[in-house]
């Protein structure tokens, strides 16, 4: 009996529940054209990050292999049946159903091949004046000749034949579809002003490609793609500039070697074989898709405005007690705020920074980044504090893959604001999402706190499902200054943590003990509970307790959105271990831990996941939540969330992915039912607010 599931086919397991909300008729069809957008991007990052590790690992020395519990090769192999298996559902549902459904509410993608006279003449007079200068093409010869294919642009390996040639010789051409500067959706004329149609940018390749190839005949043309390993090999991280050899080595992300090559799948294995020759690739690094790639493009798919294709709104819930503060510290200090973005608006954390940038009496404002928006008002208020006089200091961390580059011109622009700026820790990522501010009040300094799952980063609180809290408790901000002082002098702080678990320091002991409480109270005959949300679950030590608190006697329910190498309901093993995942219009983010204790709960946030890299290799934070009226806030949402049975999915062995269904009269859809409990836990707030005034 197995006890783990491998990572990495557990995260294809949980790609497959965003590509189930393509295949759900009850998702509006531009929202499934959204989720098939959100399968394709995870797919190309996975294949970048994981699958180019794995073949590092398949082809290094079998000394390197046998420290290993599980087979590269093995695993790579799996990886590429059930991706492969996935891709033709995804090229199902997009041929079969979703341009059906679009031609329905008349939006018709057009083949090159029904082009009519009028469309001809503007897609090649198109191909004239904007694509020509982008399309490259090359004509192969083997391995004498290898053009090098950028990382995840598309392309069209062509199959020629020279008018002139009696002998009919196959040659074979490669071509550029330039979807990186124009769009990937090409509107075209339409004889009935009601019906949009659109080619895709590929087909309008396809169909001109012959102007530039006079004496061929094209015989036939296939897309082709690669994706190129994109991890960052830095050989020492403890000796010298760090942030140059970061900056040297995203210079070498975009021509590391390839990973995949993704092709379309009714290509003939002669030509297959040939490309196979040209770019020096074998049948691990190949991944049969469907006729279009980059399917991340279909983010930009136009709507045409029609709103009933889309989501219903749900307008962000103002915290309007924060934001329409005259003091948002007066506000804190009366209390622990909570917000729960996206359902809140994310208003009163930006204010939180706004205020401080412009208040008098604030004299320090410290803030952790790992995620940045492009335009961000929380960095804006860095600088305005800084022209104000406080002392403005952030620690950037620019390991954040794929956000090493914004995250390191975000740092050069607050130093030059006179930020103090501090960068990564060497062997280590700084994933906490803490800020501290200092104010005088009545001449002495008063610490705020505000403490969350999730990044700092404006764009994805629209979308990420996490909590935050803001806190002036004393028991809370302290632990949290040692945190900054920590990082900000690398030097061990004086006094231990009490209440937060603080990575590199009792991280993993915290959650530990907890854990280890309950297991106690269990075997004592005492009511033993555990509610354990994260984003992830891999660290086999800490699956391995839970797997004891089962057997103990704890009830333990999961809910898991991604990796889960944990098997719930396993008999003799895992029995009393039920587990969920909820894929739905926003990204389940926040990580929550509720330990019964007696019938007196405890809740914990924090912005770890129980991955090995998390609980080992990083500085994160989790922290108790103290208010009782937050907490039961926080428990109810998880209720609300365990007695989904619309969007939740059973984790089970055999990665089946079943709907949770049960025999309730009202279906109950957590997102919505959040949504709806928060709104009106906020009404009720101002109705008392007001009564209080009057």
């Amino acid at each position: 009996m197995a006890k783990y599931l491998h990572r990495d086919i557990s995260w294809l397991s949980f790609n497959f529940r965003v590509l189930q909300e393509a295949i759900d008729p009850s998702v509006p069809l531009l929202e499934r054209l959204k989720f098939l957008a959100i399968y394709s991007s995870n797919l190309d990052e996975f294949f970048r990050i994981r699958v180019a590790s794995l073949r590092n690992l398949a082809r290094a020395d079998k000394g390197t292999l046998k420290t290993l519990d599980y087979s590269p090769e093995q695993i790579l192999h799996e990886i590429l049946l059930i991706a492969n298996s996935q891709q033709k559902k995804f090229s199902d549902i997009f041929q079969k159903t979703i341009l059906p459904e679009l031609k329905k509410n008349h939006i018709e993608v057009v083949s090159w091949k029904n082009l009519n006279k009028e469309q001809v003449d503007f897609v090649d007079t198109y191909f004239n004046e904007y694509l020509l200068p982008y399309v490259q093409p090359i004509i192969l010869a083997r391995r004498k000749i290898k053009p090098f294919l950028n990382n995840g642009a598309l392309y069209l390996a062509l199959h020629i034949q020279s008018k002139e040639d009696q002998k009919h010789v196959p040659e074979y051409a490669i071509v550029k579809i330039p979807s990186d500067h124009l769009s990937r959706f090409l509107e075209l004329p339409s004889k009935d002003p009601k019906i949009k149609q659109i080619i895709m940018l590929d087909d309008a390749v396809r169909h001109s490609i012959r102007l530039i190839f006079p004496g061929y005949n094209i015989q036939n043309s296939y897309s082709i793609k690669l994706t190129r390993d994109a991890e960052l090999y830095i050989d020492d991280e403890y000796t010298g500039d760090l942030i140059d050899k970061i900056k040297k080595s995203l210079n070498k992300r975009s021509i590391g070697i390839a990973s995949r090559m993704v092709y379309d799948r009714t290509m003939d294995k002669q030509f297959l074989q040939y490309l196979m020759d040209v770019f020096e690739i074998d049948e691990l690094d190949l991944l049969p898709e469907g006729r279009y790639h980059n399917n991340s493009d279909f983010f930009k798919f136009p709507g045409y405005n029609l709103s009933h294709l889309k989501d219903a709104s749900l307008p962000p819930i103002r915290l309007q007690e924060m934001e329409d503060a005259a003091s948002i510290f007066k506000k804190i200090a009366e209390k622990d705020q909570l917000i729960h973005p996206p359902y809140h608006s994310y208003e009163s954390v930006i204010k939180f920074f706004e205020d401080a940038a412009s208040d008098p009496d604030v004299t320090h404002i410290k803030i952790i980044q790992y995620r940045v928006a492009r335009i961000s008002r929380i960095m804006n208020a860095m600088k305005e504090a800084v022209k104000n006089g406080k002392q403005v200091s952030t620690f950037i961390e620019v390991k954040a893959r794929f956000d090493e580059e914004a995250n390191l011109k975000w740092g050069e622009e607050l130093e030059k604001a006179g930020v103090t700026v501090f960068y990564s820790m060497p062997g280590f990522k700084v994933h906490s999402k803490l800020a501290l501010i200092r104010r005088l009040e009545d001449g002495k300094p008063n610490l705020y706190a505000y403490m969350g799952t999730g990044n700092f980063h404006e764009d994805t609180a629209k979308l990420y499902s996490d909590f935050g809290i803001f806190t002036n408790d004393k028991r809370l901000t302290s632990e949290a200054a040692r945190v900054f002082t920590f990082l900000e002098t690398k030097q061990r702080p004086l006094q231990s943590f009490e209440y937060f678990g603080v990575g590199l320091f009792n991280l993993k002991e915290k959650f530990i003990s907890l854990i280890k409480r309950e297991i106690d109270n269990a075997k004592k005959g005492k009511k033993a509970r555990m509610i354990l949300k994260m984003n992830s679950i891999q660290d086999t030590e800490m699956i391995d307790l839970l797997y004891a608190a089962s057997k103990a006697g704890v009830k333990i329910k999961l809910i898991i959105r991604g990796v889960c190498s944990l098997i719930p309901e396993q008999k003799g093993l895992s029995e009393n271990i039920e587990a969920i995942s909820i894929v739905d219009r926003f990204l389940e983010h926040s990580r929550v831990f509720i330990f019964h204790n007696e019938g007196k709960p405890e809740v914990f946030l924090s912005s770890s996941d129980w991955m090995v890299r998390n609980l080992h290799f990083r500085v994160e934070t989790v922290f108790p939540v103290l208010d009782p009226d937050i907490a039961k806030v926080i428990i109810t949402c998880m209720n609300i969330q365990l007695n989904d049975n619309v969007k939740a999915r059973i984790l089970d062995s055999k990665l089946s992915n079943k709907y949770k269904r049960n025999n309730g009269d009202i279906a109950v859809r957590s997102q919505i039912e959040t949504y709806y409990y928060i709104k009106r836990r906020e009404e009720t707030t101002i109705l008392a607010d007001q009564n209080i005034e009057n």
